[in-house]
């Protein structure tokens, strides 16, 4: 119980960031790359974070060069929320708050009970006031939108939710809001040999049922947060059913627990953002690597065509500065945000 509510103090500091910054039909993959056939990297502009990436790329792909590395050794991971995508507000929040208000009509109770009164009176400030002693609210809408059905039903729920759900801000669809940008160096890194993965703290059955028509990241290359799942037979049939037990929060120093775990290998390509310090441990993992490496730290300082937030302590420009990583500014760097801009 203590692992799940030190993991739910994490997930807390997520939402609590996300409120207090608040004010496809085809894959992004695909629309990108088709329209920028002659720059790899068309929606960047030119400058020295791009040129970086070209030059690493080429650098490691060049069979007999100093700096070469094998294809089986070209691993890539990027964090989700905040690298690839929107993350005001925090998209697996919003759906959880859709879930419970999905099911209110089957428990006419949570009107008068808390968490769920305010989750159904909009007020998720409740649940941010609730970090301070411990977690214990917070933990109950994760559980009841999340666990206790099959991993089937909970994809369903998620398809859908995403079928209709619009950003509050923007108003088109969340899986038209990764980064034109990054699906792009996405797609120009598998042309190159690398194998690319998600390593985030999200749900890792949450990003599985969007990550492969939305940067074309099959499921099986998702890290993320989980719950041991229960193998278990109802009416019949044998099916996978989610729990919270043995929750791992997959963020900030366990990122490179949840890299080994499922790659078993270093990566020497890795993306992360400028937030809460969620991505220092694993751009610092792959700058560990003895291999050549890139780290690419995302700074959101566009409030024009996204959203303008730092760090109060700068740790994670501190770190890209002592360590040498490059960072992406938005403003300046991207030429197009996302792929319907």
């Amino acid at each position: 119980m203590k692992m799940i509510q030190q993991a739910m103090m994490g997930i807390g500091l997520t939402l609590m960031l996300a409120v207090s910054t608040m004010a496809q039909e085809q894959p992004l993959a695909s629309s990108v790359i088709s329209t920028q056939q002659a720059d790899p990297l068309g929606s960047w502009n030119d400058g020295p974070t791009k040129a970086a990436i070209l030059q690493f790329v080429q650098d490691v792909t060049k069979e007999g060069g100093p700096k070469f590395v094998p294809p089986e050794q070209r691993i890539a991971t990027f964090d989700n929320d905040g690298t690839l995508w929107c993350e005001q507000p925090v998209v697996q929040f919003e759906f959880a708050i859709h879930r419970i208000k999905a099911m209110a009509g089957d428990h006419p109770e949570w009107k008068e009970l808390e968490p769920y009164q305010s989750v159904l009176a909009g007020d998720v400030q409740n649940l941010v006031d609730d970090l301070a002693s411990g977690g214990h609210e917070l933990l109950k809408v994760i559980e009841t939108s999340h666990a206790g059905m099959s991993v089937e039903e909970f994809d369903r729920h998620v398809r859908d939710f995403f079928a209709t759900a619009k950003h509050p801000k923007l108003k088109v669809a969340y899986t038209q809001l990764a980064y034109a940008p990054m699906v792009e160096l996405l797609a120009y890194l598998r042309a190159n040999g690398f194998k690319t993965y998600i390593c985030s703290g999200g749900g890792i059955d949450f990003m599985r049922a969007i990550s492969e028509e939305t940067y074309g990241i099959v499921p099986e290359h998702v890290i993320g947060t989980n719950g041991r799942n229960e193998f278990k037979q109802v009416d019949g049939q044998w099916q996978l059913f989610k729990t919270a037990d043995h929750l791992f929060f997959n963020d900030k120093a366990t990122k490179p627990t949840g890299i080994d775990l499922h790659i078993g290998r270093k990566p020497i390509f890795a993306g992360g953002n400028v937030r809460s310090g969620g991505d220092i441990g694993m751009l610092t993992y792959c700058h560990s690597n003895t291999l050549p490496s890139f780290q690419l730290l995302v700074n959101h300082d566009d409030e024009k065509r996204e959203f303008a937030y730092a760090e109060k302590d700068n740790a994670s420009l501190k770190a890209a500065k002592a360590q040498g990583w490059n960072v992406v500014n938005m403003k300046t760097d991207w030429k197009t945000m996302f792929s319907n801009d």
